[in-house]
Parts: C-alpha cells; sequence; structure tokens
C-alpha cells in the first residue's frame, strides 16, 4: 500500500470538505494470461497489485454530490436526481455511473463527497477503471451501510463501464480488484464467477511489466468489435458463449465465416485452454511450461485474434532470445500497454537496462519497467 498517496488523499479530502473520511485502497490486476476470454464466459488467471487508486468517501453537507480527480485536479459536481452518461466524461463516467447502475438497483444514495488519486500507470492496461469503479461502489456501501456483497458490488461496476463508458467488458478487471489475494493469483471461472487461489512462489524468478507507453487509443472501439465477432460465432453455433463451443463445431461453421472471424474465434477456445493448463503448470511447478503457454499465448493474440501492436512483439521476441526470461506475453485488451515477463531475480535490473536501452534504439521513445507485488483486493484501511 502506498502509504504516501493515502496520506496525500486523506489530507486533500480534510481541506476540501472539512470532516472526517472513508479510506478505500482498490488495487489494479496483472493477468498472468487469458485474454478477451471473460466476456465469452471462458477462464482468466488475473491477480490483484500493490498499485492501484485509493479514494477517500464521506457524506455531504450539500444536496448534490462532489467528486475530486486529485491527479488531474478536476472536481465534478453532479445531482442525484439527474445521473446520466456524460459525453466525453472520462473519469467522471466511472464515478456517476456505479451511482446510476445502483439506483437502478432501487438502491437510494444519499449526497456524499469522494477525493480519489492512483498509483497505475497510465494506459499500461493495469485496470484503473475497474479500480476505480470498485472504490466508488464499496466505499459507498461502506458509507451508506448498503449490505451489498462483493459480487452484488462488482456487478454494479461493470455494468457501469458498460452503460456510461461504453465498453462492453467482462467481469475479470473488477473481479480481480475486488477479491485479489495477497500472494496468490486467481484461476477465474467467468460463468460462475469462482475463483481458485493460487500461491504464486517462482522462487528465484520474479514478475516484470514492460509498459510500451503506446496509447490504447483504439482499444475501446476494437475490444468492441472483437466482442460482436465471438457474439456472431456464438449465434452461429446455436449457443450462448464460445466457452461452449469445441474445435469441431467452430470447423463445421467456417465456410460461414471470413478466415478472420475464424482465427478470432479459434484463439478465444485455445486461450480458455491455455488459462487451465496454466494452472495445471503452477500446481505441478512447471515454470517451463508456464512460460511457453505465455509465448503461445502471446502468438495467438498477435496472429489469430490481431490485438497486439509491434511495440509489443518487439517486447516479446527480445524475451524469447533471453535466456534468463521464462516467458512473456502481451496483457491487457491489445494495442498498447504492457508486457508480462517471468524474469529471473538476478537478472531484473541486467535485462531492464538491456530491453530498455535496445527499445530506445528501435522506436525512439522510452519503455518504462514496473516490478509488482501481489496484493489484497479493494479493502476499507481507515474508519
Amino acid at each position: 500500500m502506498n502509504t504516501e498517496l493515502v496520506h496525500k488523499v486523506t489530507q486533500a479530502f480534510q481541506e476540501k470538505f472539512g470532516s472526517e473520511p472513508l479510506i478505500i485502497s482498490s488495487p489494479g490486476r496483472i493477468n498472468i494470461i487469458g485474454e478477451h476470454t471473460d466476456y465469452n464466459e471462458g477462464f482468466v488467471f488475473p491477480a490483484a497489485i500493490d498499485k492501484g487508486i485509493i479514494a477517500a468517501i464521506g457524506k455531504s453537507s450539500s444536496p448534490n454530490c462532489t467528486a475530486f480527480a486529485l491527479d488531474a485536479q478536476e472536481t465534478y459536481e453532479f445531482a442525484l436526481d439527474a445521473i446520466e452518461p456524460i459525453t466525453n466524461g472520462n473519469w467522471k463516467n466511472f464515478v456517476v455511473g456505479v451511482v446510476g447502475e445502483l439506483q437502478k438497483k432501487g438502491i437510494v444514495v444519499q449526497p456524499f463527497d469522494v477525493v480519489f488519486a492512483g498509483d497505475l500507470p497510465k494506459g499500461a492496461g493495469l485496470s484503473s477503471s475497474a479500480a476505480l469503479e470498485n472504490s466508488i461502489v464499496f466505499g459507498l456501501n461502506e458509507l451508506f451501510q448498503l449490505n451489498l456483497t462483493k459480487h452484488e458490488m462488482i456487478a454494479i461496476s461493470q455494468k457501469a463501464e458498460h452503460n456510461y463508458v461504453g465498453v462492453r467488458c467482462g467481469i475479470m478487471d473488477q473481479y480481480a480488484s475486488m477479491f485479489g489475494v495477497e500472494d496468490s493469483a486467481l484461476l477465474l471461472d467467468c460463468r460462475a464467477q469462482e475463483s481458485k487461489s493460487y500461491k504464486l512462489d517462482f522462487k528465484e524468478y520474479g514478475i516484470m511489466l514492460i509498459n510500451t507507453n503506446v496509447s490504447h487509443n483504439l482499444v475501446d472501439a476494437e475490444y468492441n468489435d472483437r466482442r460482436h465477432v465471438c457474439e456472431k460465432v456464438a449465434n452461429l453455433l446455436k449457443i450462448d458463449f464460445l466457452r461452449d463451443a469445441t474445435e469441431e463445431g467452430l470447423k463445421a461453421i467456417e465456410d460461414q465465416l471470413t478466415p478472420v472471424e475464424y482465427q478470432k474465434a479459434l484463439y478465444v477456445l485455445q486461450e480458455n485452454e491455455r488459462v487451465l493448463n496454466s494452472g495445471k503448470a503452477i500446481e505441478n511447478d512447471d515454470l517451463d511450461a508456464l512460460g511457453q503457454l505465455l509465448f503461445e499465448a502471446h502468438d495467438g493474440a498477435q496472429h489469430q485474434f490481431k490485438i497486439s501492436c509491434p511495440e509489443l512483439d518487439f517486447l516479446v521476441e527480445q524475451a524469447k532470445m533471453h535466456p534468463q526470461v521464462k516467458g512473456a506475453r502481451m496483457m491487457g485488451g491489445g494495442f498498447g500497454g504492457c508486457t508480462i515477463n517471468i524474469v529471473h531475480r538476478d537478472a531484473m535490473d541486467s535485462y531492464a537496462t538491456d530491453i530498455s536501452e535496445k527499445y530506445l534504439k528501435t522506436y525512439g521513445k522510452h519503455c518504462s519497467i514496473y516490478k509488482v507485488k501481489l496484493s489484497q483486493g479493494t479493502h476499507l484501511i481507515q474508519n
């Protein structure tokens, strides 16, 4: 937990509103493996990390709500009887979206004030949106004793993203942020919304994220396009979700699909298998097998699902050539963001220096290196 950030957010709330808030910590997430499988009711392997959103929340003395984004130095005041999506609203839609979805459930939200800030690198694909949504719904649940379960809260966060932000995300980001377990990853069945916790002990190896610092400008539209393809294929197969498809069944309708659509659907089927096989690899303490699955996952993301970019591909190719890297792949929605790498701890610093120099020489811009720890999910850290 970033104690400096907690202090900064708390102090900003006290100065702005003159009262003592509840303080919520809501983490971002990484995903070991399993991209674009969650909205197909498949399997994913995420983990909460020690970076995220800190939110200070308290009851308002005015009839309206006030939200203050400390990092952006932006304030937004809104009335509870006029909740609707905001055109180009950015972070504001995550806040009002949660309120709107609570109201749709018949829950009366009283006026509140909130200040938030984060230490998740922008555009890195570490789910700052889910962390913010979860911090708001968790904070309101605590503040007004709404008696929501964590499953109910993540459903509200997800619907806020669908209906107010316009991204038809699956449940992985919200689930990992809410249910994260320290030092562990969660093999999540997105249909049952149940997970098995795996203690991640790579012994002499650790997790390194390398951020391409490439913008996600295309990701929302492209994300929704990938979801549309998956739904089209599921409809042709007369099933609800691709989780229930087989390669044999997919082959039977290949003539009704473009080659691109066929490969995208095939990727989802194969990615689900890779997630399950990753659980077995961890159970068997087989880091070589896990690393190979990561490389295979990137290959599928690059060539079949087509969500990679040259910078991500470059970083994974460099990882393949390095003897101290067990595995690597692009992570997140795609078109930028980070690679996740399993790197020998003794080689982390030298690898970071080496890859940074090569990346700068190749692309004329810097990549960013992050070492992360796996943390607990969204929680109250101060009364």
